[in-house]
């Protein structure tokens, strides 16, 4: 490797997320070789971090990197050794993926192959499903974005729930429920917002909605909750959205806690760390669903021993942001995604 070049770009949403999240930003790099050849990777935060992202590629990266082989794992390794006083997971694990992923893309193209088939295909397609982050949407705008997605071809769907007010969240399960049909997957995200004894009557209050999944019911590192709040509901946990280490997922597959695996690739580090928790969650018979970042998490699905769904993200997608500059080779269609990329992983950052 003969360089590392970031820049950051922001990308409106289309409407604002819970919290007042109104912008993604990413965190893009361009690896270069001795060659000529080069990868691209990214970062991707919806909040804060961006800045200081950048200036560990920037500043402290380098040095792991330049005048070594650009080969995935051993560099994951070295880069994340570097880092290692910045601590392990969060900033320096979402430096060392937008290098990672950047890596994996350069060894695609220098294979001649698509990431999917680089990696190792082992379906041509992974189900999808609707998401929004919408819990602060009046009701009929709730139900306006799931009848979209059921009119797109969705069978599963996913809300937010952890409404200050218990009943709020019922009657808007409720209201979905009598509107997707008992055919459709339901799935809920109370994004950590729940203490214990919160999550007992809400999930008791809302059992009767059949949902496929609560997904981060407590918070995400309070393992000693998730095993009492499992003694008391047979609904499956999804978690994995905030574990930001291999180490962490063991130990929830370990505790009997996570049903469904959801790492994001860029927050636990990249695509080398994204297969070996893929890999750690299919000896235990725990599916993958990919957090966000439908294009590269839908590629990622097709190649992981055990898959879900892949997050169809509602107007947040990538190409949906236009932080593309042509389209991806992605495809998210009528509950399905797939992927044809060029070789490499197709995404070039406008």
């Amino acid at each position: 490797m003969t360089g590392l070049e970031t820049r950051v770009r922001r990308y409106p949403l289309h409407r604002a997320w819970d919290g007042g999240v109104d912008v993604n930003t990413l965190v893009i790099t361009r690896v270069t070789t001795s060659d000529g050849r080069t990868g691209t990777g990214f970062a991707w935060t919806p909040r804060v971090g961006a800045g200081a992202v950048r200036a560990l590629l920037d500043d402290d990266c380098p040095a792991a990197l330049v005048g070594r082989t650009p080969d995935p794992a051993p560099r994951w390794a070295d880069l994340t050794a570097h880092l290692a006083d910045a601590g392990a997971g969060g900033l320096a694990a979402m430096a060392v993926a937008a290098v990672d992923i950047a890596l994996w893309d350069l060894a695609a193209r220098r294979a001649g192959a698509p990431l999917v088939d680089h990696i190792g295909r082992r379906r041509d397609r992974v189900a999808a499903y609707g998401s929004g982050v919408n819990l602060d949407y009046p009701l009929e705008d709730l139900l306006g974005q799931v009848r979209g997605w059921l009119d797109a071809g969705h069978r599963a769907v996913k809300i937010k729930v952890g409404s200050a007010d218990l009943d709020r969240d019922v009657r808007r399960v409720a209201a979905v429920r009598r509107l997707a049909g008992p055919g459709t997957a339901l799935m809920l995200d109370a994004n950590q917002r729940w203490d214990l004894p919160a999550a007992r009557r809400a999930l008791a209050a809302l059992e009767r909605f059949d949902p496929y999944w609560i997904e981060e019911p407590l918070p995400a590192a309070d393992l000693d909750a998730y095993v009492r709040l499992r003694r008391a509901t047979g609904v499956p946990f999804a978690v994995g959205e905030n574990l930001r280490t291999v180490g962490a997922f063991r130990a929830a597959i370990d505790a009997g806690v996570c049903d469904i695996a959801q790492p994001n690739a860029v927050r636990v580090g990249g695509i080398t760390p994204f297969l070996r928790i893929a890999d750690l969650a299919a000896e235990a018979s725990v599916p993958v669903a990919p957090h966000l970042l439908p294009e590269l998490s839908a590629q990622l699905a097709l190649c992981v021993p055990r898959a879900a769904m892949v997050e169809d993200i509602d107007r947040a997608s990538f190409a949906a942001l236009g932080a593309l500059e042509h389209p991806s080779g992605v495809a998210l269609h009528a509950g399905w995604a797939a992927a044809a990329t060029p070789p490499g992983h197709g995404l070039t950052f406008a």
